[in-house]
């Protein structure tokens, strides 16, 4: 995620999430802040002084915070980018990378590609293999675990099926459109998240058009404990409601996420 100052973004994910980062780093241009859950991270990346990226992503994040790219992880980067360049992604060269922990002065490093942002419908993916797995910090019920889903726009489904399932290879669990809420809804699975990619059927849409990344839902364990904690640290919610799938509980985040359509949500353990 893009933001406009890397401190004011650390200190409200840390709110929301009930976490602290797990990696913190400045270089080229941008400052970043990386908080791990059990399935996966978010990264946030903002200007840090005035060459290198900082002027770029300054221009980026002038009509505010933006989710702007996704990032998988591989077992062997040599092997995913030969099959990606046969599936018509057209990946950039495969290139190092290598971070410093702002605080503790430990190295870390990763190799990474790009996929082209025409192929991706607009969305920047990355492909990466890193050197070692982050751990995950232990935290209460109260607290976020894990990244329950990710919400995708399109404005053309079929598109959306073709690049993540045929391309990426990612597992399509569900392609249902739901005439009550006038959308079409398709669900992948990867890495214990689903990326939840709708199409508004009453919006019309140029289906050439750029796909969005819109919102993000985290779990929790415990939702009332979850709710209460961010009542305590000054965060608007609404109540919590039952959610759209058996066997959940739901609330919405209403401030303080960046700008970031969030929902909090517990799966029942029956």
């Amino acid at each position: 995620m893009l933001c406009g100052d890397i401190e004011a973004g650390t200190d409200a994910y840390s709110k929301l999430l009930g976490r602290a980062p797990n990696w913190r780093a400045a270089s080229g241009g941008a400052a970043t802040s990386l908080f791990r859950v059990e399935n996966t991270a978010i990264e946030l990346m903002a200007p840090d002084g005035d060459t290198d990226a900082a002027p770029r992503i300054r221009e980026l994040v002038d009509r505010g915070a933006a989710l702007t790219s996704l990032a998988f992880r591989t077992k062997d980067i040599a092997q995913t980018h030969r099959l990606f360049s046969r599936r018509g992604l057209h990946p950039d060269a495969i290139q190092p990378g290598k971070s410093t922990h702002l605080e503790t002065g430990e190295p870390r490093s990763w190799k990474r590609f790009r996929c082209s942002d025409d192929a991706m419908a607009g969305i920047k993916t990355f492909i990466i293999e890193p050197d070692a797995k982050d751990a995950v910090s232990d935290v209460d019920q109260a607290c976020v675990h894990a990244l329950d889903h990710v919400v995708i726009n399109t404005p053309n489904p079929d598109r959306a099926a073709a690049t993540y399932g045929a391309r990426l290879g990612l597992d399509l669990r569900l392609d249902r459109t739901a005439e009550q809420w006038k959308t079409r809804f398709l669900f992948f699975k990867t890495g214990g998240l689903t990326l939840e990619i709708i199409n508004r059927l009453d919006q019309e849409a140029d289906p050439v058009a750029d796909d969005q990344i819109w919102g993000l839902t985290w779990a929790v364990r415990d939702i009332q404990a979850a709710h209460d904690r961010l009542a305590k640290a000054g965060i608007e919610t609404s109540n919590i409601r039952n959610g759209r799938k058996p066997g959940t509980q739901v609330f919405t985040v209403k401030g303080k996420t960046l700008g970031v359509p969030t929902l909090f949500i517990a799966h029942s353990r029956d």
